[in-house]
Parts: structure tokens; sequence; C-alpha cells
């Protein structure tokens, strides 16, 4: 059995407003916990307590998810202000090194010229 290979390279993963959604979620969580708090006695009765305590495990683990992905944008922020400033410094490396090779070359055209 031969191994399988993709045909085509996978695309770019999607970037979006994360955390906005991963705290739009939690809120949810959180919610209908609150919701359904009230009818703690009903779910116990019927044995379906763990509906009431699976939202609030949502809403305790979406705070989790929060700090991730805070720290994540935090992380790719810094990494795109370095990779900026490290094109910007190659950028002036290579604007001050033309900017030697002109003079050096004005230099070299100054003296060369017929002597008096």
């Amino acid at each position: 059995m031969a191994k399988w290979t993709a045909k085509h390279e996978a695309p770019e993963p999607l970037e979006g407003p994360v955390v906005a959604t991963v705290t739009g979620g939690t809120i949810l969580w959180f919610a209908l916990f609150l919701v359904q708090l009230p009818f703690y006695g009903w779910f116990a009765d019927r044995g379906q307590l763990w509906w009431v305590w699976t939202c609030a495990a949502g809403g305790f683990l979406g705070l989790i998810g929060i700090w991730y992905v805070r720290g994540r944008d935090a992380a790719l922020a810094r990494h795109a202000e370095a990779a900026a400033q490290a094109e910007r410094d190659g950028q002036a490396e290579r604007d001050g090194q033309a900017e030697r090779d002109g003079q050096a070359e004005r230099d070299g055209q100054a003296g060369s010229g017929p002597q008096a």
C-alpha cells in the first residue's frame, strides 16, 4: 500500500478576530450556565446535571482560551515588528552601501581626469 501524498499545497490558515471569537464563546458558555442555574433541581431530578456543569466548565476553559489567544496575538505582533525592523535595517544597510559605492565611484572619476 503506497503512502498518500497531497496533490496540491495546503492553503494558508485563515486569520480572523480570534480573541473576539474566543471571548464571545466564553461569554456564551457562562450565559448558558447562568440560564440553567435556576433549573438546577429539575436537572438533578432527571440525572442531567452534566448539562449545567458542562456550561460552567466551558466558561472556565474559555477563560484559559482568552489568556492563550491574547498571548498568541502578542507574540505574532512582536514577530511582525521584529521582521519589519529587520527589513528596515536591511534596507538602510543596502542604501548605505549604495551611497558608499556611489561616493567611491565619484572619487575614482574625479581623480582619473587629465592632469594639468
